[in-house]
């Protein structure tokens, strides 16, 4: 028996429509085999320890609480080295935790003052023991910061002394920076970024570090 037209476009609906069922069907176990392998991958991942090394490193390594013994050591370094030159060096800032770094971020925000930084608590070598900012102490007491200041008469500014003597102990400078420059900040990174360190990095062992610095002398 022929089916009328009508028959034959209902037949090929209802198969069209069965075709589109299967589709469906068939995308879904795609979709759930998928996930079931990604959920596979990672509990294999996590009782393997890969995603554990990030909890580990925050938990199992302190934040400072001091400036790192080789920034201490090659602070008082260029220290001595200035004071030979008739130089008088003063720290005027070393570690500083995250609450004393949001609290600095805040001037010339939301507290009184000029802004001196644009890094909030945890996002400066500070707050990890490796920078120092320093001034300049003249005879009579004074403490400045006057870059163009030439105290021992040598022709020479002091501050650019200072910033010469410290670039050769390893530190680098917050006056070569490209943006916001730090004149008075010094800093020893490791070569570890502020996102490893905030990740639990920390630099070598210190004792082999002063170490190979005095050998160097």
């Amino acid at each position: 028996m022929k089916l009328s037209d009508d028959g034959k476009r209902l037949s090929y609906r209802h198969l069209r429509k069965e075709q589109n069922v299967l589709k469906r069907k068939r995308m879904g176990s795609s979709i759930y085999l998928f996930a079931l392998l990604l959920l596979i991958i990672f509990f294999f991942m996590k009782e393997s320890g890969l995603f554990t090394t990030f909890t580990i490193d925050q938990e199992s390594v302190p934040p400072p609480a001091n400036l790192h013994p080789v920034v201490e050591e090659r602070s008082g370094q260029f220290i001595k080295q200035a004071a030979d030159k008739g130089i008088t060096v003063v720290i005027t800032d070393g570690f500083r935790s995250s609450e004393d770094q949001d609290r600095l971020y805040e001037k010339g925000r939301t507290a009184s003052g000029n802004i001196v930084t644009n890094a909030k608590g945890g996002q400066s070598y500070h707050n990890f023991g490796l920078a120092v900012d320093f001034a300049l102490k003249t005879p009579s007491g004074n403490i400045i910061w006057d870059r163009q200041y030439d105290g021992n008469k040598n022709g020479i500014a002091d501050w650019t002394e200072v910033v010469e003597m410290a670039k050769a102990l390893g530190f680098e400078w917050g006056g070569d920076w490209a943006q916001f420059k730090d004149y008075p900040h010094l800093q020893m990174d490791f070569g570890l970024t502020i996102a490893e360190l905030q990740r639990g990095k920390r630099p070598p062992n210190s004792s082999s570090l002063i170490a190979d610095s005095e050998k160097d002398e």
